[in-house]
């Protein structure tokens, strides 16, 4: 069991307080100044819930690529949900949980031949494929594997197309693949596609299962008699104010139609920011302010994460942000704005147009929807740090998943997140650091309230 650090275990909170109320509780207390998420658990697990009721059939196996947060990991796995890995990190990071190895599918069509032999020595033998050489390879290491085909079924609208990647054409180049796995005598024992991530396109799914359908016949007239397997991907929305019905209804059909109960067909699916697109919100500081040069009415903003960190997601996942300012401003007027992040470089913008209250140096600009592609793909280029995660969970929740494993008691804390900050920075601070909250700028330098002029009075 994984032993949790102070910053590591969720705050437990009553039941009626939000998000945005913890934030502004933090933000209060001068004591941080760097950017935080708060992972919001309670949002996961009913996440949970709702595929369950959209999609009864399909067994959710959780893209660790989109966010591999342990808490994340944890949750899922304590609520009996699998794990697609696509390399020896993942597998490893999913298995030191006590995850059992038949819980995961390596879900790579192209391997790296270390990573196979890792996955054998720990007993994980569901694995994809889509081309000649991975199946020499599997035969070669790892041959009692059990083999599922992705073919490629693209949706014609998505936020992150993959087909140009993975995926063997089913007409032209499946029945050609599944002979040589015959030959070779390899177990291939379902079939995969992924129509594409953050799937617009619903009725991409009908003719990817239909599809599917056809290969399972072309399997059974090659001889493979243990087809069990069908996995529908990814591609399912995850964001606030986004619905799962459109697409769970097309699938409930399709399998219905194609795939009916009963008929020995395991359905499973790979959904990542479904699960916790929503559960993550970002909080970030404004620390420079400035007009545009040939534009005086448009507003720059510079805040203390950029897309060399959680906005990465803007460049890797196609991704629109949308900042919403912390505090209300009643009184101020809107001014056309941009919001850049903290790095030397000038594609290093989070937004690019965005009508926004005058604000001033030190507040906060928070961003909802920020669990997906954004945590495991950041770095810290020119020395800025990542953001820390908090984890909050309301009263029932924590009832429901205090003795769940490999969640425990220990996860859980009733110290107040204020409290835990700083705990942290007294044990961790050994000199006085000067940071935004030190000096009240405004007050020095009335131009940042934006009424006046940029330029800082002179000495």
């Amino acid at each position: 069991m994984r032993i949790c650090g102070l910053e590591e275990q969720i705050h437990v909170i009553d039941n009626k307080v939000t998000v945005e109320e913890i934030i502004k509780d933090i933000v209060r207390t001068k004591e941080i100044s760097d950017p935080f998420y708060i992972f919001d658990v309670g949002d996961l697990v009913d996440k949970i819930r709702i595929w369950q009721q959209k999609l009864p059939r399909v067994k959710p196996f959780y893209a660790v690529k989109c966010n591999d947060n342990s808490l994340v990991l944890e949750t899922l796995a304590a609520f009996g949900t699998n794990f697609d890995c696509a390399s020896k990190a993942e597998i490893k990071k999913v298995l030191d949980l006590g995850v059992n190895p038949s819980r995961i599918i390596f879900a790579n069509p192209a391997k790296m031949t270390s990573h196979i032999k890792y996955a054998m020595s720990q007993c994980v033998d569901l694995t994809t494929f889509d081309n000649e050489l991975e199946l020499y390879k599997i035969k070669s290491i790892h041959p009692s594997c059990n083999l599922v085909i992705r073919i490629r079924c693209d949706a014609t609208e998505t936020q992150c197309p993959l087909g140009i990647k993975y995926g063997c054409d089913p007409l032209t180049e499946a029945p050609a693949l599944m002979s040589l796995a015959r030959d070779l005598g390899l177990s291939v024992v379902g079939v995969s596609f992924h129509v594409g991530s953050g799937c617009n396109e619903p009725a991409a799914f009908r003719r990817a299962i239909a599809a599917s359908a056809a290969i399972f016949r072309l399997a059974q007239q090659l001889g493979f008699m243990n087809m069990y397997l069908l996995n529908i991907g990814g591609g399912f929305p995850g964001n606030k104010n986004t619905s799962l019905d459109k697409i769970a209804d097309i699938v409930n059909d399709a399998l219905n139609e194609w795939f009916p109960p009963n008929n020995g067909v395991t359905i499973i699916a790979e959904p990542g920011r479904f699960f916790v697109a929503s559960a993550f919100t970002l909080s970030t500081k404004i620390h420079s302010i400035k007009k545009r040069s040939n534009d005086e009415n448009h507003i720059m903003y510079f805040i203390n994460d950029g897309v060399y960190g959680s906005f990465n997601s803007i460049l890797y996942d196609h991704s629109v942000v949308v900042p919403k300012p912390l505090n209300d401003y009643p009184m101020s007027p809107i001014s056309q704005s941009s919001i850049w992040g903290p790095t030397c470089d000038g594609l290093d913008q989070v937004v690019d147009l965005v009508n926004m209250p005058l604000m001033k140096m030190g507040d906060w600009i928070t961003f909802e929807d920020m669990g997906a592609y954004t945590i495991p793909v950041a770095s810290t280029f020119n020395g800025f740090p990542l953001p820390k995660v908090f984890a909050v969970a309301n009263r029932s929740i924590w009832q429901k998943l205090k003795n769940l494993m490999p969640i425990s008691e220990d996860h859980f804390t009733t110290v107040p997140i204020v409290a835990t900050i700083k705990m942290v920075r007294s044990e961790s601070s050994d000199d006085e650091e000067w940071d935004d909250n030190d000096l009240d700028y405004t007050r020095q330098y009335p131009c940042l309230h934006l009424k006046n002029s940029f330029s800082l009075p002179e000495a």
